[in-house]
């Protein structure tokens, strides 16, 4: 039992230490029956990059929308500088001191830079003086955190990387102290994202503080100084990222230990299957989103497409899918595809053995007011085994495959009735693998694998297409995991501009180099 000395002295010296920038103290957060955070306490120490880490559907995000004002808490409150702040909107947020960058950019793309910044915080019924201002400032904050952007530009002409700036631009204009960034570096280049590493501590050695949510274990123990695990709506751990590692840090958010690299044995390398010549896209506003591009990939082996996203990938998908127009020539065990983009030809596809995971499985993927075992079928629904005198739909039979499929992908909660908008984002992304994965194919096109997907999903997932690729399948993945393509692919060809800037073995290259074809940049060979 402490002394009434040694009481004194704990007070005095929390008296003396100053004040975290945000404190929360029994954060509660429901959705009906769902506990997204439990009673949830944490300290965020000012002038810091504290690091959140979790699997899908642990509680990130809704703490961080709790604390932007999205939602409001069941219970809890929240300290900032060390007074209680009740923050009901975005807008009391951003009265407090806090921004918040989203990973999915909050910019009107017609609009300038200098627009976009001063947007919604005008003053005055006259734009210039408040435009006037924010060019001094934009000025001012190029100069001081490497926020180089033209305040004059579009935002449509602006790179990723530049957009990303005018976000950070636009909470400092605001007089944040305190940045939330959710997944910042998901459509970085390499190059890119060390740039904005360059930012963040530049923001940091002046005082700001910065709450940096990511699933990448590298970045945190990159660029954080502390970082916080939640795992199932409770916060699990806190620990100073240098007292820890990337393993005990994935051990903490799954609650097991987890193979962090893919293990797999060198391809055995069969006939070639597909085939891809001269292959070109044009929009429908006239603009060539393919210039003429061409590979091949050979059975039992995984074939890597980098880039950022938005050179050409996703046309790639769709014209190998059977619905988009092309013209060139695509050839599957040497049979030439229609490239017509008919209706038709995307399941002509499926019949040839082409399984398809789409990038953006809301758009492409699923029917989210539809049910779990209804998602699990469609392209494959004139399969003879779902079909009772090719009249009637074998329910059962569909139910049935439905539950063994989400058992063995540990797809939660395990209910084929529930509806696809129903389920995480991470377990959506598990029901479209599943249906595809299963179908043995022998070309699997697969894009984004392991978005939304939590670390001990990707482990499974990454498994799953290795074993694909061992049992003699061919596959094309494509990713902006720049990590993830390095681990999975046998061979990688990187694409930009809708160009194909190189092509480079996987285990004679690194991520310097691809980050560079990345960025247009060819070097030897390719030049």
């Amino acid at each position: 039992m402490a002394t009434a000395t040694e009481t004194g002295r704990q007070e005095t010296a929390a008296l003396a230490s100053p004040a975290p920038a945000i404190e929360l103290r029994g954060i509660s957060k429901a959705f009906g029956p769902v506990q997204a955070n439990k009673d949830i306490s944490i300290r965020v120490e000012k002038g810091t990059v504290h690091g959140i880490i979790g699997e899908n559907g642990a509680g990130k995000s809704t703490l961080m929308s709790i604390l932007y004002g999205f939602y409001k808490a069941d219970a809890g409150e929240i300290f900032i500088g060390g007074k209680e702040t009740l923050i009901p909107d975005s807008q009391a947020a951003i009265s407090a001191g806090i921004g918040m960058v989203f990973q999915h950019f909050k910019l009107v793309e017609n609009f300038t830079v200098l627009e976009n910044v001063v947007l919604g915080a005008e003053e005055g019924f006259r734009l210039t003086p408040s435009l006037r201002k924010a060019r001094k400032l934009l000025t001012e904050l190029a100069a001081e955190y490497e926020l180089n952007v033209d305040p004059d530009a579009l935002i449509e002409d602006l790179s990723v990387g530049h957009r990303q700036r005018v976000e950070i631009l636009k909470a400092l204009y605001r007089k944040a102290d305190i940045l939330i960034l959710d997944e910042p570096t998901g459509v970085l280049t390499p190059a890119e994202a060390d740039h904005l590493f360059r930012i963040l501590e530049g923001l940091r050695d002046a005082g700001k503080t910065i709450i940096l949510i990511t699933h990448k274990l590298r970045e945190i123990m990159d660029i954080t100084d502390t970082v916080s695990v939640m795992r199932r709506g409770e916060m699990t751990a806190t620990v100073k990222t240098s007292e820890t590692s990337p393993e005990h840090l994935a051990e903490l958010m799954v609650g097991r230990k987890v193979l962090l690299r893919v293990d797999k044995k060198p391809a055995q390398l069969g006939k070639e299957i597909l085939k891809v010549e001269n292959l070109r896209v044009v929009d429908e506003q006239g603009v060539e989103r393919l210039k003429g591009i061409g590979f091949n990939i050979r059975a039992g082996e995984i074939l890597g497409i980098a880039g950022v996203s938005g050179n050409g990938q996703s046309e790639l998908l769709e014209v190998l899918g059977g619905y988009a127009e092309a013209t060139g020539k695509v050839s599957l065990h040497g049979e030439e595809l229609d490239l017509s983009g008919a209706e038709s030809d995307a399941q002509s596809r499926r019949l040839k053995g082409i399984a398809h995971v789409p990038e953006d499985r809301h758009e492409e993927g699923l029917i989210l007011n539809f049910h779990a075992w209804e998602n699990m079928v469609f392209g494959y629904q004139n399969d003879p085994k779902y079909n009772k005198n090719k009249i009637l739909m074998d329910n059962k039979a569909i139910w049935d495959e439905t539950q063994a499929k989400m058992d063995r992908f540990d797809v939660r909660p395990p209910n084929p009735r529930l509806n696809a908008a129903n389920f995480s984002g991470g377990n959506q992304q598990k029901i479209v693998l599943a249906r595809e994965i299963e179908r043995n194919p022998e070309l699997l096109l697969i894009g984004q694998p392991t978005r939304g997907v939590d670390i001990g999903a990707i482990e499974f997932i990454h498994q799953q297409i290795v074993e694909l690729r061992d049992q003699g399948k061919a596959i094309l993945l494509v990713s902006v995991e720049l990590e993830e393509v390095l681990s999975l692919a046998d061979r990688i060809v990187v694409m930009f501009d809708g160009q194909i800037m190189g092509e480079r073995l996987s285990s004679e290259t690194d991520e310097r180099e691809l980050g560079m074809l990345m960025a247009g940049m060819k070097q030897g060979a390719d030049a």
